[in-house]
């Protein structure tokens, strides 16, 4: 299994949604909260090519994305392959 970052804040439902599809596929995550650790914010955004909103999703060496597109991936079928490989 790939590892699993996440960039996320402590209030943010979308952060929420996307931890919640993540813990019922029973995969494991690193959250990294900017909220709680703000010095963690450039390196995020560094990685995330630009990207400043949150979660900031990692699959592996994959920038996945936020919310939206993990879900995108999940009803296509594609999470799976992408967590496995």
């Amino acid at each position: 299994m790939q590892k699993v970052e996440l960039y996320t804040k402590g209030h943010c439902p979308y952060c929420s949604r996307a931890k919640a599809l993540l813990g019922q596929k029973g995969v494991a995550f690193t959250d990294f909260e900017i909220d709680v650790n703000p010095d963690l914010r450039p390196g995020m955004i560094e990685r995330a090519n630009g990207s400043s909103t949150v979660p900031q999703i990692f699959i592996g060496e994959t920038h996945v994305g936020g919310c939206d597109e993990l879900f995108a991936l999940e009803s296509t079928g594609k999470l799976d392959a992408l967590l496995a490989a």
